[in-house]
């Protein structure tokens, strides 16, 4: 169902009086307060009545107590905790049309006629249902002198929107369901800490991850820790797996290798549909290799812990975008489920991806393993594709064209030029074995432009870059040096070296050298060669993408120091912390970061602020503070304002905020370019040096490389990969600071202010946000 994007009026108060209703049902997910936060904040803002159903449809049956009204601070410092604040459980009497009609009975009587539902596709398959019998059931209440005839026409018709909240990604029509990446968090902290005593010891590790259904959670953790066997129901392992296994798992140890990982999702069987569960996979390593061999079961481990920037973000969003549905909904509106479509919120009809992911169930009980691949979406079939390409048991010994003929193998080469990004080596170990496994050599230019110079490149082979996925940094080392003056130097190595294709990875800088090489085309016919750039920065600032690889980490980075900062405070009553990002003159990380920390402000440098702005900031805190909130979170981009710099801002609020709270300053630096990359960077870095390998490919078969779109780079654009000639982007391109001309981002900033701002304070007169619709088979991008 594909829409045309409409703006719409979002005014204080412009639907005062309306009952509204949200609750969490089935399994819990981190991201579920995060989303419940927003419902609440944002349903207050429109001046609605909102209230919390505690324990899911059994507290809707039950009422009393467990119908509770809520206010601003009902839902502070929520955002940062896992599993969900007002409960979730199984309800057998909801089942019953009893239960619905007691139900129906406590909604009506506190006037709630709009519902938001966070589960997944039982509890909204439940709602729809319970949408259906409404008008029924009413009619019943009325029948029984429950309610009066007031009441039956007042309240009769009752409007529901979805949000999944679900660990198993596992529902169609949304990239990510709430918890995923938190979950895929969880078990790549589990297997980063097992490969090191695996290590130690010489061992085999079996991982046992969650998936009863769907394998998401073991390929994509499987990618992105390098395991060597991944077992999932949607693909099923031939019959010879044994054999297979074994055989792959005695080569890498005659090769060097000190450790295995297998990861086995708990709904995994083979071709018969009969399980394989880790004790089997164990019995088979055993029995024929008499390796030291673990299990480890993660079990509800991969459910806990404090979620992740990204399920902060997405339930921000899905929570705002819900309560707008339910406010613009009609009679005759088909409830919707809210979802994720690259980086836009978008609606699709409910009971549509309902028959969607039931189809997938089908399926697989059918043994079409091939269509529930298909079903299960784009992306799973390609990252099923990339991580067995990226498991071959050895590279063949010749490569093919197009046509299938043997062709001779390319010479390619893969540098940094920037900063240090997470995820940069999980791309160049993508790159290196994508290149060898085709017959190509991959030449690795150390030390950016100045190693190109000097000649510091090596001949790079499969071994080399065994263990580069989950290590932070950049191996191959990065500079921010650029070309200049120095190109006729490197027009000779490329010569030298007979390079026929060129991947740079970095951030502006590599953008900036790649533009230079394009452009001296005409001087040094060298650089007419295909040439590919993958932006990887934490700012986040390079044109022609939505995401950077290393934007994700660092902002994870960010939201976790100030989840710390804050605690810090908890013995300490009523503390405002001022908190300096980096990003130079892009706003990316403050503004997100701020949404995912709960900020009460953020201060960039794309959003022009005055003195009278960071006034009436501090006035607002004051008020929060007199209203029960105890701590305060400021976050300041480090190039916002010259002279409203962090300390500024500090000595502001100290002085203003005495008597009332005290302050605290930090500057974060380069804590945000360190740490392990998260789940999402390293998938998104080997995903993209494979497709970056395909599109060389092909432009070295059409010929010498003069055209524009022989120079490109290689970003996320809304909902799919995009090769933007470097050409195309300079008319995007903001050079003085940086920073693209248009950032998508900055539409979340008048969220974040709904979010932060209370109720009695807020009084911006309105403000537009923006709806797009997406079809329901979308391209995800992890």
């Amino acid at each position: 169902m594909e829409g045309a994007s409409s703006q719409r009026f979002i005014g204080r108060g412009s639907h005062k009086g309306k009952g509204l209703a949200v609750f969490t049902s089935g399994g819990d997910s981190q991201g579920m307060n995060a989303a419940v936060r927003s419902v609440v904040r944002m349903g207050i803002y429109l001046g609605c009545k909102v209230y919390f159903i505690r324990e899911g449809y059994q507290g809707m049956v039950d009422g009393g107590d467990n119908i509770e009204e809520a206010n601003w601070s009902s839902v502070s410092s929520i955002i940062h905790k896992g599993g969900t604040i007002i409960g979730s459980a199984r309800c057998m009497e909801f089942i019953k049309r009893e239960g619905r009609l007691k139900a129906a009975f406590n909604l009506v009587t506190r006037g709630i006629t709009n519902l938001v539902v966070i589960g997944g596709d039982g509890s909204l398959t439940g709602a729809n249902l319970f949408r259906e019998e409404w008008s029924s059931l009413l009619d019943e209440l009325l029948a029984n002198n429950k309610i009066t005839k007031d009441q039956r026409e007042k309240y009769k018709h009752l409007h529901i929107a979805g949000m999944v909240g679900s660990i198993d990604n596992d529902f169609c029509g949304t990239d990510m369901t709430i918890g995923t990446d938190s979950a895929l968090h969880r078990i790549i902290e589990a297997i980063d800490a097992i490969v090191s005593t695996a290590y130690s010891h010489q061992r085999t590790f079996i991982m046992e991850v969650m998936g009863r259904h769907c394998g998401y959670l073991a390929l994509v953790a499987a990618l992105a820790s390098e395991a060597d066997q991944v077992f999932i129901p949607e693909d099923p392992v031939p019959n010879n797996w044994v054999e297979k296994l074994c055989k792959r798992l005695a080569q890498e140890r005659k090769s060097g290798q000190r450790l295995n990982i297998i990861i086995v999702a708990e709904g995994a069987i083979d071709r018969e549909g009969k399980p394989i569960t880790a004790e089997l996979v164990k019995k088979v390593v055993v029995d024929n290799l008499q390796q030291d061999t673990r299990i480890t079961v993660l079990g509800h481990v991969q459910r806990g812990g404090s979620p992740s920037a990204f399920d902060r973000i997405l339930g921000c969003r899905m929570g705002a975008e819900a309560v707008m549905a339910l406010m613009e909904a009609s009679p005759d509106t088909e409830p919707c489920v809210v979802s994720l479509d690259g980086n836009q919120a978008v609606r699709l009809p409910l009971m549509e991806c309902v028959r969607r992911t039931k189809a997938v169930a089908q399926a697989m009980a059918d043994k079409n393993w091939d269509l529930a691949v298909q079903l299960r979406g784009r992306s799973f079939a390609r990252n099923l594709e990339t991580y067995k390409m990226l498991t071959r048991l050895k590279p063949p010994k010749e490569a093919f064209d197009a046509s299938g003929k043997p062709a001779e193998g390319l010479t390619l080469a893969v540098m940094h030029v920037g900063a240090p990004a997470c995820g940069m080596n999980a791309a160049v170990r993508s790159f290196v074995r994508n290149c060898i496994y085709r017959g190509d050599t991959v030449l690795g230019i150390h030390d950016g432009v100045e190693g190109f110079i000097s000649g510091n490149i090596v001949n790079m082979d499969w071994s080399d870059v065994t263990g580069w996925v989950a290590q932070g940094g950049a191996f191959l080392g990065t500079k921010r040096t650029l070309p200049g003056d120095k190109k006729g130097e490197i027009a000779a190595r490329i010569k030298q070296f007979n390079i026929q294709g060129l991947l740079i990875i970095g951030g502006f800088e590599a953008y900036q050298a790649g533009l230079e090489i394009y452009e001296a085309r005409a001087q040094f016919p060298e650089f007419c060669i295909p040439l590919v750039v993958i932006p990887a920065t934490i700012s986040n600032n390079v044109p022609g993408t939505d995401f950077s690889l290393g934007s994700d980490t660092a902002l994870n980075e960010i939201t976790e120091i100030c989840d710390r900062i804050r605690q810090s405070a908890q013995g300490t009553k009523r503390r405002v912390f001022v908190i300096e990002t980096m990003g130079g003159y892009c706003g990316y990380l403050s503004t997100l970061a701020g949404l995912a920390g709960g900020a009460d402000a953020a201060y960039i440098y794309e959003e022009k602020f005055s003195i009278k702005d960071l006034q009436q900031d501090v006035y607002h805190m004051a008020s929060k503070m007199t209203g029960g909130i105890q701590r305060g979170l400021i976050l300041r981009n480090e190039k916002a304002n010259d002279n409203y710099n962090t300390e500024f801002i500090y000595r502001l609020y100290s002085e203003e905020g005495k008597g009332l709270f005290t302050a605290r300053m930090n500057v974060l630096g380069h804590m945000q370019q360190g740490g392990s990359p998260t789940p999402f960077d390293r998938n998104m870095g080997t995903k993209m040096a494979a497709k970056c390998l395909h599109w060389l490919v092909e432009t070295i078969q059409k010929g010498p490389a003069n055209a524009p779109d022989s120079a490109c780079l290689l970003g996320i654009v809304k909902r799919q990969y995009k090769f933007s000639p470097l050409e195309d982007l300079k008319a995007q391109t903001n050079f003085a600071q940086r920073i693209p001309k248009q950032q998508w981002w900055i539409k979340l900033r008048p969220l974040l202010r709904i979010l932060a701002k209370h109720e009695s304070t807020y009084e911006e007169e309105g403000l537009y946000m923006t709806v797009e619709q997406g079809e329901i088979d979308s391209e995800n991008v992890i």
